[in-house]
């Protein structure tokens, strides 16, 4: 049913924003027209939160497997982030993009939903695996056939 997510940020700078999701933070796109970038995105999962009067509001969170290490890389870059908070959920913090507006990263201790793709692999590896098996049997049912012969 669903192929995928699209998220949007707006920004007072789009294009020095485009350029620190390609050039800081790593991530491929493509160019979808007239110098429209579109990114790719790590696998990904949504949550949905109680709302007093913020409905309609929503937030952007990146992951990362060592929020320390993270902030390290951020700061050598000249890249203004917040100190890393201990959360009970994870550590966080904030990365200030060059049109000045904030993303949340934070190095997860929740539990993680399997993404589709992984689940995908996981079983395509499966069957590969079972593949040379079903051959070494298939071969020596052959063998056994043109012994008998």
């Amino acid at each position: 049913m669903l192929i995928g997510a699209h998220t949007v940020l707006y920004s007072a700078n789009a294009a020095a924003d485009r350029a620190f999701l390609r050039d800081v933070l790593g991530l491929a796109g493509v160019d979808a027209g007239e110098g429209f970038l579109i990114f790719a995105l790590p696998p990904a999962e949504v949550a949905v939160h109680e709302a007093e009067g913020e409905a309609g509001r929503h937030e952007l969170y990146f992951q990362c497997a060592n929020a320390n290490a993270f902030a390290g890389a951020m700061h050598a870059r000249d890249v203004a982030c917040s100190p890393v908070q201990e959360l009970h959920w994870g550590r966080l913090m904030h990365v200030t993009l060059p049109g000045g507006s904030r993303i949340g990263v934070y190095e997860p201790r929740h539990a993680r939903p399997h993404t589709r793709r992984r689940a995908v692999r996981r079983a395509a590896g499966k069957k590969a695996a079972q593949r040379p098996k079903q051959a070494a049997r298939r071969g020596a049912r052959r063998a056994q056939s043109r012994q008998r012969r």
